[in-house]
């Protein structure tokens, strides 16, 4: 396995990630394909939910052409912080690189870790992922090359459609449900 590279000025390539340990402290980083590669190594992620103000929350399927769970139906966008990029600011970045939109009122509610492996490719995921909410300004408009679909829905919607179907659905998007619902914000998070 390759050893963590230091966090340095030649770092800030758009294709690495920061590897870190259980209490999200940066080790270094490492390529995103190698971290998502073998037994997988904990790398920094956050995972964004844009909502509309009304209740509804905005979902994209993932593109097909993704190398792991390709198709699924997950939060809003879900990425990775660059070496000395910050939670939110990555997560305006995503937003207006996967759906070419813009959003206000950015929140980080918590994190959690989790590892999951897909099926299909055997790319696994092992985060530390921060959950990211925020208040649309517009209409999406997808990059095909990362997104398949996308679609509003209410979150009792979304879970009942989680519960009938759940591998239609990324194996984080029921963390960061969960996140929402034990840090959010009591008026904007329903149960």
């Amino acid at each position: 396995m390759t050893a963590a590279l230091p966090i340095g000025p030649h770092a800030a390539q758009q294709d690495l990630v920061v590897l870190v340990d259980a209490e999200d402290r940066s080790l270094g980083v490492c390529p995103k394909f190698e971290a998502h590669h073998g037994a997988g190594r904990r790398h920094r992620a956050f995972s964004l939910f844009v909502t509309d103000g009304r209740g509804r929350w905005l979902l994209q399927q993932r593109a097909w052409s993704k190398y792991h769970f390709a198709g699924r139906w997950s939060n809003t966008c879900c990425s990775h912080p660059r070496p000395g990029e910050g939670v939110v600011d990555a997560a305006r970045r995503r937003l207006r690189e996967e759906l070419a939109m813009s959003a206000r009122d950015y929140q980080v509610l918590g994190r959690f870790e989790y590892r999951a492996e897909d099926p299909t490719s055997g790319r696994v995921e092992h985060e530390i992922d921060h959950v990211v909410i925020a208040t649309a300004l517009g209409p999406a408009r997808p990059d095909p090359t990362e997104v398949a679909a996308v679609r509003w829905l209410e979150l009792a919607e979304l879970r009942s459609a989680m519960a009938a179907d759940p591998t239609s659905f990324t194996p984080w998007l029921a963390l960061v449900l969960a996140e929402l619902h034990t840090t959010g914000p009591a008026d904007r998070i329903p149960a």
